[in-house]
């Protein structure tokens, strides 16, 4: 029997959670066997305070597996280790990004695993990031634990985004056909590319950062990226792409000081071609533009003026 575990390890009203409870509460899941467990909310305390961090001030996904006699955030990883982790066959963490940032859908996890590479495969998203993850964090500690782990990140917290949870709940339903636990077809997006190398361009002066292109774009090396203006509307600096890829990440926080990170960037530079012809062929009602669509309307973009 396969047992397949959907965890929301943020800690916030969002789109983890929101997506667990479209899955309830939507079309039902016929399963044609194994067992399906959801967990919509794990760090109760953090939740119902809108807070990412336990009373003790520790992040939970910094310290799985746990100890039964250590701090309260350390007991709490260790019970879900325990109770949940060895009894599941593979899993599914659903996060969305940091606060003050918003991501393009991606799933994370270790490809050199073969069981990891099948799920983030199957799973659907245009992007696949390879990578263990953090020390500490649950995705990481739960492959080493035999339970072969991926982490959705899609969209910005404290919303409910209809896009982001569309992309969840696919996933979720693409997931359980690639391991025989459903009946149906696989949806696929567009394109697919594993993603060994991401970079971020950080702000090189304070200001009002305005962008020049959207969660999702396609961008060339040298390509504007966003222009930073003074508090008068004065523009100080341009921030160029400094590579070929899509963007994978931005922050949502107009105001910027020195150093602090602006936009994330995938590297895809070897099949740019073959994506834009992917993104070309593909109609305007596909859930890739709408999430496109959706994500764009929270960040203000305008068009580059090229005078840095």
């Amino acid at each position: 029997m396969t047992n397949l575990d959907l965890r929301q390890i943020r800690y916030r009203h969002d789109n983890g959670t929101g997506i667990i409870h479209e899955l309830v509460y939507g079309e039902p899941v016929a399963l044609k066997c194994g067992t399906l467990l959801l967990m919509p909310v794990v760090n109760v305390l953090g939740f119902e305070h809108q807070e990412r961090y336990l009373p003790d001030g520790r992040d939970l996904n910094r310290c799985f597996p746990g100890l039964a006699k250590g701090s309260l955030t350390s007991r709490i990883a260790h019970i879900i280790m325990n109770e949940v982790i060895h009894k599941c066959d593979y899993g599914i963490d659903f996060h969305t990004a940091a606060t003050h940032r918003t991501n393009f859908p991606n799933v994370r996890g270790d490809l050199s695993i073969p069981e990891v590479k099948q799920l983030a495969d199957a799973f659907g998203c245009e992007l696949i990031v390879d990578g263990k993850g953090p020390v500490g964090s649950l995705r990481r500690e739960a492959c080493r634990a035999g339970c072969p782990t991926i982490i959705l990140e899609a969209g910005e917290p404290y919303k409910l985004e209809p896009s982001m949870l569309e992309t969840g709940v696919r996933g979720i339903h693409n997931v359980l056909i690639s391991l025989g636990m459903a009946s149906g077809t696989i949806s696929t997006p567009p394109y697919q590319a594993h993603i060994r190398n991401t970079t971020w361009v950080r702000a090189e002066v304070g200001g009002i950062i305005r962008f020049h292109v959207s969660l999702g774009d396609l961008v060339e090396a040298g390509q504007p990226i966003a222009s930073n203006f003074s508090i008068l509307g004065q523009q100080q600096n341009s921030l160029l792409s400094p590579t070929d890829g899509v963007i994978l990440g931005l922050t949502t926080m107009p105001a910027i000081k020195p150093g602090e990170p602006v936009c994330h960037i995938a590297i895809v530079s070897k099949r740019m071609k073959s994506i834009r012809r992917a993104i070309a062929q593909m109609g305007s009602q596909h859930l890739h533009q709408r999430v496109r669509d959706d994500l764009a309307t929270n960040i203000s973009a305008v068009e580059s003026t090229n005078d840095f």
